[in-house]
């Protein structure tokens, strides 16, 4: 009788043990990692979409690949749900072949909505709005953020990683050394280049050549300045309208007048380094490394999170180099923030796919990439002290006292445009080789009438 109580208590606590590791290995997401879940997401937690696999592309190719992997691997483990992300250099057309073929991939992302844009009037994407709780991506995001979503009546994605543009470089030990301190309003950096000028200096740095693309980071500037002169429904019909009635051209006296205060800086005297006839000669890349000589030859650079790749080796934030945000010029129109990102999008449409999507609106989605550096991320709920990073800390800080964000304008206006009369017509007046009306109207005349 001994030697039967004994088997089965060793027979229990076998099961037990069998039990734990089973309880162990089920997928099963955090408690309260994720609130406000669709009815997918709740599955995946529970484990009832564990052995499925949802397909994904876009343009991440090494080490960014790798660093989105990373970043999604944790969900995978908790899910049982296989994302099989394939990236390619050839993003444009890969995708477009693939869709049109019959073939496309569950979740795409579109680092341009113009592109993603031309999928949704044709049918392709789904509305995600049909199945994400609302509360949800009120709660999570900037209303811009939502409001840059919504294309042809939908809900076209969910924006995931993002790269900040409306930043202003400086030589922080020089800047402080000549008594400078940071602007905060249009007016006192009006002050500040006076300033920098009457000391014998040179406030800005700009280089607009780029190769077949010479003339992008013009573009760049007349979206920033657009932001803070006139509203967000001009600055949508002017780069992404609805309806082409509603189009607001370049002729029209919003724009133009974005340009005068543009030319205010690049086109007067002794503002730019090496004058203006070296705006359109130097290359995007090489303008800030004036920046970084001994005296300065300028004091102000005004690029993209991206142009510390182009800082001089070894240079440090914090120490070598500080930035701040392009103040704003109205006070009706707040602290805009002119951005660029990725918005990934819905193909097809399955309870797993489902559950990615709503994953991929939650910081916790990007929170190791965060760490390893390389991106920004546009949900409420990433707080700041996830970046590994103290420069990206910084400029997620700037973001997050935005009133509002708006992709670059020249990414969702038509190629012809965008990445043609609008790079060549800011070139030609830039060098003075047409003046600013004829500049306008050559672009206007690019734009597609249907």
């Amino acid at each position: 009788m001994k030697k039967v109580l004994l088997l089965s208590l060793v027979l229990m606590l076998a099961l037990a043990s069998v039990g734990i590791v089973a309880a162990q290995d089920a997928p099963g997401c955090p408690a309260d990692l994720f609130p406000l879940m669709s009815a997918e997401l709740e599955s995946a937690c529970a484990g009832e979409l564990a052995g499925t696999v949802v397909t994904m592309t876009g343009p991440f190719v090494d080490p960014d690949d790798v660093k989105f992997n990373n970043a999604i691997a944790e969900f995978e483990g908790w899910t049982g749900i296989d994302i099989q992300y394939t990236g390619s250099k050839e993003f444009e057309a890969v995708i477009r072949a693939a869709v049109e073929g019959g073939a496309a991939p569950d979740i795409v992302d579109f680092p341009q909505p113009g592109l993603l844009k031309g999928f949704v009037e044709d049918g392709y994407v789904i509305d995600v709005s049909t199945f994400m709780n609302a509360d949800w991506l009120q709660q999570n995001y900037l209303q811009s953020w939502l409001d840059m979503a919504q294309i042809d009546g939908i809900t076209a994605g969910i924006w995931n990683r993002f790269n900040a543009k409306s930043l202003v470089w400086y030589p922080m030990p020089a800047f402080e050394e000549a008594g400078y301190t940071v602007p905060t309003t249009w007016a006192e950096l009006e002050a500040l280049q006076a300033q920098i000028i009457a000391d014998g200096s040179t406030p800005w740095c700009v280089g607009i050549e780029s190769g077949a693309a010479t003339g992008w980071p013009a573009t760049d500037w007349i979206e920033d300045v657009m932001l803070r002169t006139t509203s967000l429904e001009n600055y949508d019909n002017w780069s992404f309208p609805a309806d082409l009635a509603d189009r607001l051209p370049f002729t029209s006296p919003e724009v133009k007048h974005a340009a005068e205060v543009l030319g205010n800086i690049w086109l007067a005297p002794d503002t730019v380094y090496g004058g203006q006839q070296a705006i359109a000669a130097t290359s995007f890349g090489d303008a800030v490394l004036p920046m970084f000589e001994n005296p300065p030859g300028c004091y102000l650079h005004r690029q993209a999170n991206f142009i510390t790749t182009f800082f001089p080796e070894g240079t440090v934030a914090g120490v070598d180099y500080g930035v701040f945000y392009l103040p704003p010029i109205d006070d009706a129109y707040g602290k805009p923030f002119l951005v660029a990102g990725d918005i990934y999008s819905m193909f097809n449409d399955r309870p797993e796919v489902r559950a990615v999507m709503d994953f991929f609106s939650r910081g916790e989605s990007v929170k190791s990439w965060l760490g390893e550096g390389g991106t920004l991320s546009p949900h409420n709920d990433a707080p700041l002290d996830w970046y590994g990073n103290e420069l990206e800390r910084n400029i997620a800080a700037l973001v997050s006292e935005a009133t509002a964000v708006r992709f670059d304008g020249s990414d969702l206006m038509p190629g012809a445009v965008g990445a043609g009369s609008f790079w060549k017509g800011m070139t030609d007046w830039v060098s003075g080789t047409v003046d600013l009306d004829t500049a306008l109207a050559e672009i206007d005349a690019a734009w597609p009438t249907e």
